[in-house]
């Protein structure tokens, strides 16, 4: 059988990015601390506890003085920034730079609508920590909505200003925003493109990788997608996959992996989300050409 793997699966720049703040800071021997784990797989996590970077929660962060805190890739609240002030707590800043001109976008555009009454819509999963750090910018007044069920969430008689999370999927982002448009012509709005205004505000990277994907599901019998199972970008991506390839399996580590998968198959692919480290999907690639399938 033959075993392909993905060439543009792996870390996307600001993961990538932020991981190499993290390992340059520890190689000095300085006691890092991460709020939040830096990455969305466990085993980088891991890897990198190793090297001595400790992973914290907000608790902790705040009972925390005089040290060194790793702000991962997802960006932080203001707030954050503030209780590091307070606490002497010296930012090692490793914010996906994508990330952080959204925070900004959101935080200017949030100010200027305050005097039109406007609504600073985000599209995003709740929870996420990119989220919390959008939202944060102004002062959690931004209205968080997830699908078509949220519609209802949003005031239609205001204008509103409509932002995603930079890993969502843009599809699902592009149809949540014809139905908010379409809501308001129902509404009486009659020009919506003055009433929203739609800002595309999802990484290139993780938009690109879509199409790309379902390109390389098509094209092998069997793909294996390698992702921590926490990952808002891997569960989008493995849906995008799968989507195209019902024979396309999630897993986390080598060890998932069951040889039968691979009966009666010629070819299979190998594949990850934007958090998944390239060593491990090469690991599992590895894995794969072990099997003697």
């Amino acid at each position: 059988m033959v075993v392909d793997i993905d060439k543009k699966s792996g870390f996307c720049f600001g993961v990538q990015n932020a991981v190499e703040i993290a390992e340059k800071a520890l190689l000095k021997g300085e006691k890092v601390y991460s709020l939040g784990p830096i990455v969305h797989n466990d085993k980088e996590v891991h890897r990198l506890a190793a090297l001595g970077l400790i992973t914290i929660d907000y608790d902790k962060f705040r009972k925390l003085k005089n040290c060194k805190v790793l702000i991962r890739a997802h960006g932080e609240a203001p707030e954050t920034y503030i209780t590091a002030a307070k606490n002497n707590i010296t930012i090692i800043e490793a914010t996906c730079p994508i990330v952080k001109k959204l925070q900004s976008r959101i935080r200017k555009t949030w100010l200027n609508t305050r005097v039109n009454n406007g609504q600073i819509v985000i599209f995003g999963k709740p929870g996420h920590a990119e989220v919390v750090g959008l939202l944060g910018q102004t002062n959690n007044e931004g209205i968080l909505v997830s699908g078509p069920g949220d519609l209802r969430k949003v005031d239609l008689s205001r204008p509103v200003w409509l932002f995603a999370q930079t890993t969502m999927s843009l599809k699902d982002y592009t149809h949540f925003a014809d139905l908010l448009r379409s809501e308001m012509a129902e509404k009486g709005i009659t020009e919506p493109d003055k009433f929203l205004v739609v800002n595309n505000t999802i990484c290139g990277q993780v938009s690109n990788r879509e199409p790309h994907l379902m390109e390389f599901a098509r094209e092998h019998d069997i793909v294996i997608f390698v992702s921590g199972r926490e990952s808002s970008n891997g569960k989008m991506l493995f849906s995008v996959c799968r989507s195209v390839n019902p024979d396309t399996y999630f897993i986390s580590s080598a060890d998932e992996i069951d040889k039968q998968w691979f009966e009666g198959k010629k070819s299979a692919g190998v594949c990850g989300a934007t958090s998944t480290p390239k060593w491990l999907i090469e690991q599992i690639y590895g894995h794969i050409l072990n099997l003697r399938l």
